[in-house]
């Protein structure tokens, strides 16, 4: 206790500064589509379970109110990103800039409206979804993960129908786009979830003890 109030957990600090870094990153990554054996998956989607992962495990050590808190905050550090990015786009290049360079930033980081609309709708959207479900389902910290598998499976399917909906509805076929994106995402959801949100929660009580 402190002299002005309750301290914050130390837990909920570092895992708040660390959901605000995957959150940027994760519009970045995104530019790269990467091969998983048979299925392919753009690369954003590893910051993005992290961040499903993280706020299941917030909503586990200190309650669902805490989870949303932390993916409304989450909105900060998105949004700002986006628009520090369009600022730096808009200014002149530096002639002397590596001339690859030149021409792969506005490639790697220039988005549509679309996109950067999609992206926001649907990280608030599923990753509020996926607190939601992940709250209603744990019942005992031992099927946290179990719980965390299920509720990032559901919220990965939302966001797959949100985001390439929004993206490229009226400009490329969808269909094919959206099954195999989900099913990529349904795959690594079962695989790395459970696995990010046991050691978070496992680090989170020995921080806060």
């Amino acid at each position: 206790m402190s002299e002005n109030g309750p301290e914050t957990p130390r837990s909920l600090l570092l895992f708040g500064a660390f959901y605000g870094g995957m959150v940027t990153l994760g519009g970045v990554l995104g530019a790269k589509q990467v091969a998983l054996g048979p299925l392919a998956v753009e690369a954003g989607i590893f910051p993005f379970l992290t961040l499903v992962a993280l706020s299941s495990a917030v909503a586990q050590l200190h309650g669902r109110g805490a989870a949303d808190r932390l993916v409304r905050y989450g909105f900060i550090p998105l949004i700002t990103a986006i628009l520090l990015t369009l600022f730096v786009l808009a200014l002149p290049t530096d002639p002397g800039m590596y001339p690859p360079a030149q021409t792969a930033f506005p490639v790697i980081l220039g988005q549509s409206w679309r996109m950067m609309a999609a992206g926001i709708i649907s990280y608030g959207i599923s990753v509020r979804l996926n607190v939601a479900i992940f709250s209603r389902l744990t019942v005992q910290g031992r099927w946290a993960p179990a719980c965390g598998a299920v509720s990032a499976a559901l919220s990965q399917i939302v966001d797959t129908l949100l985001f390439i909906s929004i993206s490229f509805y009226g400009v490329r076929p969808i269909a094919g786009l959206m099954a195999g994106q989900m099913l990529a995402k349904l795959v690594l959801s079962a695989l790395l979830v459970p696995l990010i949100i046991a050691g978070a929660v496992r680090l989170g009580r020995r921080l806060d003890a």
